[in-house]
């Protein structure tokens, strides 16, 4: 047996009868560092009663001086010849009945923030099942307009320890799978400077710009060879022979 019993009661008991520190507890209880400083804040474990584990045979005081002594020192649990070949039951996490109309509040958090969790992760570290789960994610559950977001570590309904492997070991799945991704996704996700970095796209195909560019020549040709016309045929003014003719009718 690596953990004692009653675990977190046994760390409200180190934390106010003890000076070791919070990563002792924590190590020794199988609990977050985080959960051990609640405890000593008073916003976890609220109304639990310490349980001894010098009187229920689970620590030595020559063990708990040792660890005072020295922060680096790991509290080691007494040998008890019960506990050997204990083995962690296997099966869907109990959850009391005080706290199971609290899953799905537990449920939408962990959908909400940590969507890279599998329905059996969130089902392991909750102890509800895969029809749940879904009704929530797809939101066709009875009651999910009334269903609000809670952390499960602060209703009580798993361990931040358990909750970071969960997520770590998600988060390095996804990783590993997203370099199976096509060539036509990973373009969609080249950074900001690699996009403005880029060559603008032609706006035209070439054989159409090839041909404007004829075109516009042709035209400049045309203009070229065009005479310029002066100022008396612009404005069709009459000839000085017109002129001589009108004066002798005169």
């Amino acid at each position: 047996m690596n953990k004692p019993i009653m675990a977190k009661a046994t760390a409200v008991w180190l934390v106010d009868n003890t000076t070791i520190t919070f990563k002792q507890v924590a190590d020794f209880c199988g609990l977050h560092e985080l959960e051990v400083q609640g405890i000593a804040d008073g916003d976890v474990a609220t109304g639990v009663k310490g349980f001894d584990p010098i009187t229920n045979n689970q620590l030595t005081q020559d063990e708990i001086d040792a660890a005072e002594k020295d922060p680096l020192h790991k509290l080691k649990l007494k040998y008890n010849a019960a506990a050997v070949g204990e083995e962690k039951r296997r099966g869907p996490r109990y959850t009391p009945l005080s706290k199971r109309q609290d899953r799905p509040a537990a449920i939408l958090w962990l959908v909400k923030f940590h969507p890279e969790l599998t329905d059996g992760q969130i089902s392991k570290l909750v102890g509800t099942t895969k029809p749940t789960i879904q009704s929530i994610r797809d939101r066709s559950h009875w009651n999910i307009s009334n269903i609000q977001p809670v952390d499960p570590v602060a209703l009580g309904l798993t361990k931040q320890t358990e909750l970071d492997a969960a997520v770590q070991k998600a988060a390095a799945k996804q990783a590993k799978d997203g370099t199976l991704m096509s060539d036509e996704e990973r373009r969609k996700l080249v950074s900001t400077e690699q996009s403005l970095g880029a060559d603008p796209e032609p706006k035209l195909p070439s054989a159409i710009e090839g041909l404007e560019t004829f075109t516009l020549g042709d035209a400049d040709e045309e203009k070229e060879d065009d005479s310029v016309p002066d100022a008396e045929t612009f404005f069709n003014l009459p000839n000085d022979g017109d002129d001589d003719e009108d004066d002798t009718k005169d």
